[in-house]
């Protein structure tokens, strides 16, 4: 389709349209929904809505750009790494193309359909719908289409827009914030233009509660919140039908005042982007509208849909209690298994990782199937021996698979000698002597002879005749036919096989070095008891590779066929899911066992009925089809369980013999007429079916199982009961048993109904919200529950307000409401940003973009603006002149004033996992970069021990993932990855990121042989180190290089903090000021850039340049596995502690943390080199001499008293961090595992950043500071703030002083520094206006919140 829209679009140039971006999209548009139904054109609309495709697009241009193009080239070629823009130098760069290797075609290329593969690779870089990109396709067409090339088009804009794409599929949230201690900056915003909308909203009144647009006035009386659900759910459902959507849409997202309460707190859920959700509805649709071609309608459609038919993923395995396995060991009974332990209750002991038990049962069992005269048996020998001498707790079991033959003479025959001469010695010592004895004289890789097993009984018994052990006439003949008729009644392919637990291995695991690699691992995993896995239901006695296989055909039944009756075994009233179509020429031996098999198989089992179908060998007549006319005459006379009896007969050899010879049919009580019949009309069918429609040649055999073809099966081939069994087992795992459990649910549902009429289970059952489809037409089978008061309401609504516009469905949307609510359920508005088509303005071109509105919102509470955006999206404010973290709407409150916002989706997240196969632990401190080829590092990372997480973050491009030169690179190599874009056997590891949606890597690495004792974390690094520090090619920094790197570890002060909202960055200015007026050593400040405002971003690059400090913005995406946060003040807490071993470079070897709000007195320097006595970190301790605020020290009592014992609880206003410490000891991996258990209460770490070390005091220790390292009014007396290296602005719980006038009262100079900081950013706005502005991208918008991607 997309080759067809290409040759298509060349016409759109020469259309009649106004030039208009309207137009032009619906041109567009006319030509790619040629080939689409209508479901599919509401699809494409909405990929475009969404800009799926922009992040494609984005992608080719990246990589077009890493080529790079030739200068001056609006499209270009490239011919196995060589480039040119005239299509006259293509021949010249073909010829040699073959000298070249061929290029790395991704997976979302668009390669010719035409083409050769053994051709030269000519990519195409241009612009679709331009006249050059025409001229040039259609003559790489003829190319292509000629064998000469393989064409392959890639997108590329010479000159691309520098206008930004609006994206949605986010949402946005305005959470009503405390006012306990206020946090709001006096600096008056000037300037401020929007539009403001009015919206009339009905009032609605259900038991009290006014659902209208409600004025904040106090409520005279207000019922119980316990049935507050209820009561929104009764309003959505009293809503018309059409209406209910948008009511629940209304009700959710403007909630406060719906209900005319405010409250602080916001909920946050993370939620996938909208392009997965079209993948599932486009994957459904293809399905849907193939079935609806097919007549499958309406109810029998879904039903259809709804089944999960995928094969089972469940390992078979066969029975080995078998006595053909001659077991050489038995953990339970031999005495040199004494010492271990028999109680079961070992297996719930703690050991060590990687320690196997040994316990005396036999959990793991390991059995050979070979034949002796293999040249891998000795090999597989060696293994099974070195399991047994190492004493691993496994039993090891035999089977030599010989000749079976009557009279066979061990003296000729090796395999046979073999297995005679282990039989002896077994007998004459034990198995286990006779295993490791018997084979010792084959050498690796040679082939057993006879006289090795001579030589061996030669030495061992020197006073026997071999010949009588040996010969025809031996008595040692145990097992020979017992192990051949083992193995083939398993089915388990060819030999060698090796069984554990009864499942064979693959035989790419039977390498000797695999084989042991991959048994231990099982024994690792498997605590199973042999009785107990043996009864496991994947274990039956054969296994059939033509059952198991994944490639699957099913035939369509005519309907002569399909009308033949089935017999049963009891009545036919019961459900049978599973049907066999029994093939075969049933006058023939071989086809009437294959009958009788299954005939056999059917009494054992109530889920099977069985039918026929005849493929004579040759052309029928009333001589050679005795015994299918009998068949079909008992089928159309006789009940079906007379039926099955009398075929029973047929199926038997001496029966069919009968017959021929002449025998009276009414002997078997069969329809005599039927029988007589000299037509054999019915046979002919079934012959034509069977070679027209099975594809089978005359008298092959087949078995048809609920559709699908197992066949044909070969001459001789055995498909026996057991196969039957296992075939039915396949079956019953994937789609039978749920057919049947469908079936018999409806018989059961309208007992229940009957049973259970009450208005509550009506109310449950049929209260939603109920859409009817279009009839006539395919529709989707939309099921929602919902809690109509949760953040899932506020998303779900508008979803499926577009998706109702998008799609034909039936919607129930059922209302799973909360009783006895105890609280305000929802505290914030909230907007989803979805459109379900892109949107045009009034002059016909297309709208500003998809965004976010807050209309006619409360003036008084204060609010605080959160982004509530998919997993892999790092979204940054690029332009709003306010706080978004403290607004007052009442500040603008003139005429056509409006707050507005913009934030930029500034990179999309690349995440992944890494595991040393050598120990199966994460590598932790090793560093993966993420580059081009022109650029080999532009962004890298470091590995976490807490599941072996890293993240990178990059742009819609390919990129290349490679270990950091240094010792990451020196150490490891990449082993294995997973996930990724380039075939595993290639070179380089290459990842595209090509859409929004997550991209999670997996990626093994090995140490090299003459690195195994190194450590990455070790003291002798030399590495030139940095984490997400490269984001000064990224980003915002001061500048500085990489040759610097030496004097940055030695002589720079590395200071870190976080701030948020417009007051705490004009305190972090204040207390960068502080730090650099007392600090003689060079500088370097640390931002969390996440939360950092505009205005912040744009003036901190001056004040490094006033000032005369470095300074780094660094960024880390909460990971989605660890306990997320929702008040956006705690989530900052999280990034104040839990990521200090990733956040910053191996190279920084101290860091020290300064609260925003701190003013410093002294020189950090002697801070950094403090002696931590071995500890990872300093905190200074809460004071203890301001004694008025004894009630408010909750560490003196309770659980923080008992839990530290005596230790001191400290604050983390101020600490001190030895990074390499830290990682040393893996204490951010603890910190997280911690803070992941405790997190899941509500009620624990209420204090996230200082609770968490405190609670870890013991495992993490702490370093307690002097006590004039930090200093602060609430906690510590008047006397001591002489002494103060630095004064924290605390929160006093007594007063609730706003920190602002604290500030000024507390901190005599902090009024200087304010002063000295506003003279400078005075200075700035200054310098902007005569046309020295920031680097601030794009024009500003207003009256919207939007986001727009770089």
């Amino acid at each position: 389709k997309f080759w067809n829209f290409v040759e298509a679009s060349q016409n759109v140039k020469t259309s009649e349209h106004d030039g208009s971006d309207y137009s032009s999209y619906h041109e567009m548009l006319k030509v790619a929904c040629q080939t689409l139904s209508p479901l599919q054109q509401n699809l494409l609309k909405f990929s475009l809505s969404l800009r799926s495709y922009s992040a494609t697009v984005q992608a080719f241009q990246q990589i077009a750009a890493d080529e790079p193009p030739p200068k001056g080239c609006t499209l270009f070629f490239a011919v196995h790494g060589e480039k040119t823009c005239e299509f006259d130098s293509l021949e010249n760069l073909l010829q040699a193309a073959s000298e070249r290797p061929k290029p790395f075609l991704f997976k979302g290329d668009h390669k010719y359909p035409v083409s050769n593969p053994e051709s030269p690779v000519v990519i195409l870089y241009a612009e679709i719908g331009s006249e050059e990109f025409y001229t040039y396709h259609r003559r790489l067409v003829l190319k292509a289409e000629a064998g000469e090339i393989t064409y392959v088009l890639r997108h590329y804009i010479a000159n691309p827009s520098k206008e930004k794409v609006y994206l949605s599929g986010y949402g946005v949230e305005l959470a009503i914030k405390s006012t306990e201690y206020k946090a709001k900056d006096d600096t008056q915003v000037k300037d401020v233009n929007a539009t403001v909308i009015d919206e009339n909203d009905p009032i609605d009144e259900v038991q009290g509660f006014l659902f209208g647009k409600l004025s904040l006035e106090s409520l005279t009386s207000i019922l119980s919140l316990l049935d507050l659900s209820f009561q929104t759910a009764a309003r959505i459902l009293t809503a018309p039908p059409v209406d209910a959507l948008m009511v629940m849409k209304d009700l959710s997202q403007n909630f406060p005042t719906k209900n005319k309460l405010f409250a602080v707190s916001l909920k946050f859920n993370t939620f996938s982007f909208p392009s997965s959700l079209i993948d599932v509805l486009r994957n459904e649709a293809r399905v849907m509208e193939g079935l609806h071609s097919l007549g499958i309608e309406g109810l029998s459609l879904h039903n259809v849909l709804k089944l999960n038919i995928q094969p089972s993923d469940s390992d078979y395995a066969v029975d080995i209690r078998s006595p053909a396995i001659s077991w050489i060991n038995n953990l339970e009974v031999d005495s040199r298994y004494n010492s271990w332990p028999s109680n079961v209750q070992e297996l719930l002991r703690p050991t060590f990782p990687g320690v196997i038990r040994q316990i005396r049962k036999n959990f793991h069992n390991f059995v050979l199937i070979v034949d002796p005269i293999h040249e891998t048996t000795a090999e597989l020998l060696n293994v099974a021996e070195m399991f047994f001498s190492n004493h691993i707790p496994l039993r090891i079991g035999l089977v030599f698979v010989v000749n079976d033959s009557e009279d066979v003479d061990g003296l000729q025959d090796p395999g046979v000698a073999l297995l005679r001469a282990y039989n002896y010695v077994a007998q004459e010592m034990d198995n286990n002597y006779a295993f490791q004895t018997i084979y010792n004289k084959v050498k690796t890789g040679d082939q057993l002879k006879v006289e090795h097993v001579v030589s061996v009984l030669e030495k061992q018994y020197p006073y026997v005749e071999v010949n009588s052990i040996l010969g025809i006439d031996s008595a040692y003949d145990q097992n020979r036919k017992a192990a051949r008729g083992y193995y083939e009644q398993t089915g388990v392919g060819p030999l060698p096989v090796v069984l554990f637990n009864g499942m064979p291995f693959q035989k790419d695991q039977l390498d000797p070095d695999d084989l042991e690699t991959v048994t231990m691992h099982k024994i690792l995993e498997t605590t199973n008891v042999v009785e107990y896995i043996m009864n496991q239901p994947n274990v039956v006695p054969r296994i059939n590779s033509r059952i198991l296989m994944s490639d699957r055909d099913f035939p369509s039944l005519h309907p002569q066929i399909s009308s033949t009756r089935f017999f049963l075994i009891a009545d036919d009233s019961f459900v049978r899911p599973v049907t066999f179509w029994i093939v075969g020429d049933f006058d023939k031996p071989s086809g009437r066992q294959l009958l009788y098999d299954a005939i056999k198989h059917q009494k054992s089992s109530n889920n099977v009925r069985i039918s026929m179908i005849n493929n004579p060998s040759e052309d029928p007549n009333s001589q050679n089809t005795l015994v299918a006319k009998a068949i079909w005459a008992a089928l159309q006379t006789q009940t079906s369980n007379n039926a099955k009896n009398f075929i029973t007969k047929m199926a038997k050899e001496e029966i069919a013999k009968a017959l021929k010879a002449g025998a009276d049919i009414l002997e078997f009580a069969v329809g005599v007429k039927a029988f007589e019949s000299p037509k054999v009309d019915f046979i002919l069918s079934h012959a034509i079916y069977c070679r027209d429609v099975l594809k089978l040649k005359k008298g092959q055999r087949a078995v048809i199982s609920n559709g699908r073809i197992i066949g044909p099966l070969e001459d001789g081939e055995m498909f026996n009961q057991d196969d039957f069994h296992l075939l039915e087992n396949i079956i019953l795992k994937t789609s039978g048993q749920k057919i049947k459990s469908q079936i018999q649910w409806t018989v059961v549902f309208c007992k229940i109904i009957h049973i259970f009429d009450t208005l509550k289970l009506f109310f449950l059952l049929f209260s939603a919200v109920k859409l009817r489809p279009k009839e006539g037409e395919t529709y989707f089978d939309v099921v929602a529950i919902v809690d109509p008061v949760t953040r899932d309401a506020q998303r779900l609504a508008p979803l499926l307000l577009v998706l109702n516009q998008l799609i034909n469905m039936n919607l129930r949307v059922f209302m799973n409401c909360q009783s006895k609510l105890s609280d305000m359920p929802l505290k914030s508005f909230y907007r989803y940003v979805l459109e379900p088509e892109i949107s045009f303005a009034a002059d016909n071109n297309f709208a500003a973009g998809p965004i976010a509105k807050f209309l006619d919102m409360p003036q008084s509470p204060l609010f605080t603006l959160n982004l509530n955006t998919p997993e892999s999206w790092m979204v940054e404010s690029v332009r709003t002149p306010y706080d978004l973290d403290n607004i007052y709407l009442e500040e603008v409150t003139e005429i056509n004033k409006m707050l507005s916002a913009e934030y930029e989706l500034e990179y999309l997240l690349l995440e992944g996992h890494c595991y040393d196969i050598t120990t199966g632990q994460p590598p932790r401190g090793l560093q993966f970069t993420l580059g081009t080829s022109t650029s080999p590092v532009i962004v890298d990372t470091i590995v976490m021990a807490n599941l072996g997480y890293f993240q990178l973050k990059a742009n819609p491009g390919a990129w290349t993932l490679r270990l950091r030169k240094g010792r990451s690179e020196d150490i490891y190599r990449i082993y294995s990855h997973d996930g990724t874009d380039s075939p595993p056997e290639a070179s380089e590891v290459i990842v595209v990121l090509n859409n929004f949606k997550s991209k999670i890597i997996k990626v093994k690495v090995q140490k090299k042989l003459d690195m195994m004792n190194e450590d990455l974390l070790s003291d002798g690094t030399s590495e030139n180190e940095s984490g997400f520090w490269e984001s000064l090619k990224w980003g915002f920094t001061g500048g500085q290089k990489n040759e610097d790197a030496k004097q940055d570890k030695d002589d720079v002060l590395n200071i870190f903090s976080v701030a948020s909202g417009h007051l705490y960055e004009r305190f972090l200015r204040i207390m960068m000021l502080s730090v650099l007026k007392h600090t003689k050593t060079p500088l370097k400040f640390w931002f969390l850039k996440n939360y950092l405002s505009p205005t912040f971003k744009e003036f901190i690059p001056y004040m490094a340049e006033k000032y005369n400090f470095q300074y780094e913005l660094v960024q880390y995406k909460w990971p989605r596995w660890l306990h997320q946060q929702t008040e956006k003040q705690r989530i900052i807490w999280g990034y104040k502690i839990l990521f200090l071993d990733v956040l910053f470079p191996l190279a920084v070897d101290k860091i020290l943390f300064v609260d925003a709000d701190q003013i410093v007195r002294t020189d950090l320097k002697e801070l950094r080199d403090f002696n931590l006595d071995g500890a990872p970190y300093g905190y200074t301790p809460f004071c203890d001499s301001r004694r008025e605020m004894d009630g408010y020290r909750f560490w003196k009592s309770g659980y923080w008293a008992s839990h530290l014992a005596g230790r001191k609880y400290h604050i983390s206003a101020l600490y001190v961090v030895d990074l390499k410490k830290f990682r040393k000891i893996a204490a951010g991996d603890r910190l997280r595992g911690q803070y992941q258990g405790l997190s899941q209460d509500p009620n624990s770490l209420s204090n996230l950043d200082q609770d968490l070390p405190n609670n870890m005091i013991h495992q993490v220790p702490i370093k307690s500071l002097p006590q004039e390292w930090l200093w602060c009014e609430t906690w510590c007396d008047d006397s001591s703030k002489k002494r103060a290296k630095t004064i924290d602005l605390c929160n006093n719980p007594m007063t609730k002083e706003p920190k602002l006038q604290a500030a000024m009262r507390i901190v005599p100079e902090w009024q200087d520094y304010d002063q000295e900081i506003k003279l400078l950013q005075s200075l700035f706005q200054k310098e902007k206006e005569m046309g020295t502005p920031a680097k601030m991208p794009g024009q500003h918008t207003h009256g919207n919140l939007s986001v727009s991607l770089l």
